[in-house]
């Protein structure tokens, strides 16, 4: 049964047959029959078909969310019983949005010092699909905002505030004041993230009603790619205090503070409402459970 709602699960993720049985490494004949078999024993149509994948029936969207948590007890209980023989071995996928990639290091380096058996992988998405590979088992821990749009069924952890500066090239031309208002701020050539982004979103909410416009020229989903074109002295960016920090003030860079910048929003770990979470999991929760960066966090 647990092998069957792994193949169920990954043709919710591809919603395609061929790449679904590619995923799970079996043939589409085996991952169809793997499916029609669930369907025999549940005794309820699951998928519609038709020359392609069509979607789920409504019994199948059901046994989609219990098959959610079916599988992903399983795995806990089995990494449990090995963690028990052998200790905390195994893989972790954090997906973090590309404004908390600067702080993933303050998380990751303890944890992978007192874990050494344990590997992570480090993925940049949008808030949104942060959500939905949780959802999917695709990922086990995600990094997002906590207090701005809807997050649905998670358990969350605040970790810290995102809190924001204009930055520019120290020789950029029409150098507005310090601290530089979000009018002015608004008028400047702007390049920030897009706008499937929701620090983008954050962003335009603060800009909006200014009159100063605030539609920046150049986009990218790559903060690098941003940091890269302030730095030619065409553009002007806002960015989080975190990946200042980390870029840095010395290299051609200088960081101006926003008047009435508002209270940051809250930062923290997601994962999935499961008790109790695979034990690589907990490990991540419990440390991160001691580095929230700001003191005011309501835990």
């Amino acid at each position: 049964m647990i092998e069957k709602l792994e193949m169920f699960l990954a043709l919710a993720r591809e919603r395609h047959f061929g790449r679904a049985a590619e995923e799970c490494g079996v043939t589409q004949p085996t991952l169809s029959a793997a499916i029609k078999q669930l369907e025999d024993q549940l005794g309820a149509l699951l998928v519609l078909r038709g020359s392609r994948f069509q979607g789920f029936t409504a019994e199948g969207l059901r046994v989609l969310d219990w098959a959610r948590r079916i599988v992903g007890d399983a795995r806990a209980m089995q990494e449990e019983l090995k963690a028990a023989r052998h200790g905390l071995t195994g893989h972790v996928h954090i997906a973090a949005i590309p404004t908390a990639m600067a702080v993933v290091p303050l998380l990751t380096r303890p944890f992978c010092d007192q874990n050494p058996q344990v590997t992570v992988t480090v993925s940049s998405r949008t808030s949104i699909e942060i959500l939905s590979m949780l959802e999917n088992l695709e990922i086990d821990v995600g990094i997002t905002y906590l207090d701005n749009e809807p997050l649905g069924r998670v358990a969350r952890m605040p970790l810290y505030r995102e809190r924001y500066r204009l930055v520019m090239a120290a020789g950029f031309p029409d150098s507005p004041g310090d601290p530089v208002g979000w009018d002015e701020v608004g008028s400047l050539p702007l390049c920030l993230l897009t706008q499937d982004m929701q620090n983008r979103r954050i962003l335009d909410a603060r800009l909006a009603g200014t009159g100063a416009g605030g539609t920046p020229i150049l986009e990218s989903d790559s903060l690098i790619t941003l940091m890269a074109h302030v730095r030619t002295g065409r553009w002007a960016s806002v960015m989080p205090e975190s990946l200042i920090e980390i870029f840095g003030a010395a290299d051609g860079l200088k960081s101006v503070p926003i008047v009435d910048p508002g209270p940051g929003h809250l930062v923290g770990l997601v994962v999935a409402r499961r008790e109790p979470h695979r034990p690589a999991i907990a490990a991540l929760l419990a440390l991160a459970g001691g580095l929230a960066r700001d003191p005011g966090i309501d835990r």
